[in-house]
């Protein structure tokens, strides 16, 4: 797909995997609209890159809505990057038998799984209202999940049962939305050096760095971006979940 000039909703774009790719985008003529909290520094982020900034939680169907209002004012809806998410750790039972918070485990499942469904939901509703490209496509959704959803690691229940249901729902929105000339892949990053990770200190990081295979260090969110942009690009990428990840192979712990 050929992006000059079609508007782009990139939530989570404020920073990390999100900003890098909404960069890249406009960068190839692409119209951002960067989604993000209303505390987040979306705006001047947006500002940065010629682009539109709409303050939204992606799992609020009102506030998902407007974003995709201003992102239609904006020109022709033809991509949706959705990076917005959270981690959160939590065990089943805790080590003196207390059952885990049922409602972390909902709010986690909230931001990650539900508001990717209402991203989605949202944003092919605009892209099913343009023309089809002399390519055939109307646009295309780049989701995120993670390798916890297929290691998920001691701690992370809630995280990795929200980025499996992202896998899942993967291939069957795409076989959704074929009739629609909407494609949806999935990245699955690994470790990779966004705002999540740099909470840790230097000495935790770099001992994550050395868990993976080669290159022995964390991704970068450009990594991330160069990949959300060749499926944006390549037309015949859909319906799959790429792993991003150096090879690693998430331990137990």
């Amino acid at each position: 797909m050929d992006v000059q000039g079609a508007v782009a909703i990139v939530t989570g774009g404020a920073s990390g995997l999100g900003l890098a790719t909404a960069r890249r985008l406009a960068a190839a003529g692409a119209k951002p609209l960067l989604v993000d909290l209303e505390t987040s520094e979306g705006a001047a982020r947006a500002a940065e890159i010629g682009g539109g900034f709409a303050a939204a939680d992606v799992a609020d169907e009102a506030q998902m809505q407007a974003a995709v209002a201003e992102a239609e004012a904006m020109g022709p809806v033809r991509v949706l990057v959705h990076c917005a998410g959270r981690g959160g750790a939590l065990r089943i039972l805790d080590r003196d038998g207390t059952p885990g918070s049922l409602a972390h485990f909902e709010a986690i499942i909230r931001v990650n799984l539900t508001g990717t469904f209402n991203a989605v939901r949202l944003a092919t509703a605009a892209m099913a209202r343009t023309e089809a490209l002399p390519s055939g496509e109307r646009g295309v959704c780049v989701l995120t999940a993670s390798v916890a959803g297929y290691e998920g690691q001691i701690g992370q229940i809630p995280y990795a049962s929200s980025k499996a249901g992202v896998i899942g729902f993967t291939i069957c929105a795409a076989r959704d939305l074929a009739s629609r000339m909407i494609r949806v892949c999935t990245i699955a990053p690994g470790i990779f050096d966004t705002p999540m990770l740099q909470r840790l200190s230097d000495p935790i990081k770099q001992s994550l760095a050395q868990t993976v295979p080669n290159p022995h260090r964390l991704g970068m969110p450009e990594e991330y971006a160069k990949l959300a942009m060749q499926i944006v690009e390549n037309g015949y990428l859909n319906g799959e979940t790429i792993r991003l990840d150096g090879a690693i192979r998430m331990a137990p712990r």
